[in-house]
């Protein structure tokens, strides 16, 4: 070795050692259908909050649950007076040495301090506090089921992107197995273009042909990079990790539903609806709460004082004595300008609007139903179809091919058949694909 390149080769050495590592390979996670479900229902931010108005719901339910319940309270306090003259009296002590006493009734003290503690508990409020407590009850239902609906939309919403990342993967390799068969077509083509065998025009056609195809990969590629992202989105992964579905896209076969009973079974298993109905019998039952807040309430309340000076003795000390009183009370709201009645027949209002979005949602909920079920008989049809697509259009292409070979067909014709088998067989993924998100939105539609 020439001493010249020596130091050359060490400085190629330490150029290398201080390049950057490389990138380490992005991790790879494999998920079933329902394993991706539930990733899903445990990151969603969405249920998350929908779960803390539950939380603001329970709390509520207890807020009104607690005016049953006697209310202490205990207080402490001081003030400092202006002074003020002495209030006093002379009265006779029949001492003949000292006839006259001074009495001071009201003396000038200054420094007030009080300490209370009270209590009051409710013993009628004509039902306002029962209502109270049926209408945080029904709300705090009706938070549940908005709960309830929530993570059914995540659900159908994670299986969509679920089999949308499927399918397009699947679709991306469809058409590279078609890029195969086209690739040796057109290395075909070429060859007999060579000896002569073949025009100009057919190795055109051929490779145009095969440059569609690897456009529409592209395209495949990029649907599944995107259906990836949002499938990351949902499961809060982060951006390196690469999304493997271990889930085949041919499932097994779904059984004929009956359109009543689905329709029959939704009722009574969608949250949707029993959110309306509950929210509806909140509406009411607030409205029985201000119907009460009208008639007489009548409470007892007692406290013990203890002060210095205490006011209630007479005459006051600078001292610290105790006093309590105990008493029950009536109260009766005879005019209040018709705040309380245009409070009920504002809940009047809710509940009728209510059960109206009742039965505007009941039927919805039927035609959904009967639109989900047409879709997934529609779908095994369609698949259906396209098995019997792939299969006759396999078959066409084997013929074409091997008549090709043997020289009695023209290379378009080979080319019309391996069209038609990429299309049939894309079709076939569309269609298992349809079929798997048309199974989901049926769950959905039923409320399972």
């Amino acid at each position: 070795m020439r001493p010249a390149l020596l130091p050359l080769i060490l400085a190629a050495v330490a150029a290398r050692a201080q390049e950057p590592p490389p990138p380490p390979p992005p991790a790879e996670l494999r998920l079933t259908q329902d394993e991706a479900v539930e990733r899903a229902l445990a990151a969603a931010p969405a249920l998350v909050r929908l779960q803390a108005l539950v939380g603001a719901a329970d709390a509520q339910s207890d807020a009104a649950r607690a005016q049953r319940w006697p209310h202490v309270e205990l207080g402490a306090g001081y003030q400092r007076r202006s002074e003020v003259p002495e209030l006093a009296i002379f009265t006779p002590t029949g001492d003949p040495t000292q006839p006259v006493e001074r009495v001071v009734v009201f003396p000038n003290i200054q420094d007030n301090w009080r300490v209370r503690a009270g209590l009051s508990l409710p013993l009628y409020t004509g039902g306002r506090t029962r209502g109270e407590i049926e209408s945080a009850d029904e709300s705090r239902a009706a938070a549940d089921f908005d709960l309830r609906a929530g993570r059914a939309d995540l659900v159908l919403e994670t299986k969509r992107a679920y089999w949308a990342l499927v399918t397009a993967r699947e679709d991306a390799r469809v058409l590279q197995e078609s890029m195969r068969a086209y690739d040796a077509h057109f290395a075909d083509a070429r060859n007999r273009e060579q000896v002569g065998m073949a025009a100009r025009n057919e190795v055109l056609a051929v490779e145009v042909e095969r440059d569609r195809v690897e456009l529409d990969k592209l395209r495949a590629e990029a649907n599944a990079d995107v259906a990836e992202a949002n499938l990351r989105r949902l499961l809060d992964l982060p951006p390196s990790t690469r999304v493997v579905p271990s889930e085949p896209l041919e499932g097994r076969p779904v059984p004929r539903p009956d359109l009543e009973a689905l329709v029959a079974e939704a009722q009574g298993l969608r949250p949707e609806r029993q959110a309306l109905v509950a929210r509806a019998a909140a509406a009411d039952a607030t409205a029985r709460a201000e119907r009460g807040a009208r008639l007489p309430q009548l409470a007892v309340s007692g406290g013990y004082f203890y002060d210095n000076p205490n006011r209630e003795i007479i005459p006051p000390t600078a001292d610290w004595k105790d006093t309590w009183d105990i008493g029950v009370g009536v109260s009766w709201s005879l005019f209040d300008g018709g705040r309380r009645r245009a409070s009920q027949a504002r809940a009047h209002a809710y509940a009728d609007a209510a059960r109206e979005d009742l039965r505007e949602f009941d039927r919805r909920l039927r035609l959904e139903v009967t639109e989900s079920t047409l879709e997934l008989r529609t779908a095994e049809a369609r698949l259906a179809v396209a098995e019997r697509s792939v299969v006759s259009a396999a078959e066409s292409r084997r013929v074409a091919a091997d008549r090709y070979r043997a020289g009695v067909l023209p290379s378009s014709e080979l080319t019309d058949a391996e069209v038609a088998h990429e299309r049939a067989a894309r079709a076939r993924t569309e269609a298992l694909a349809e079929l798997r998100v048309a199974s989901a939105r049926l769950e959905r539609a039923v409320g399972r």
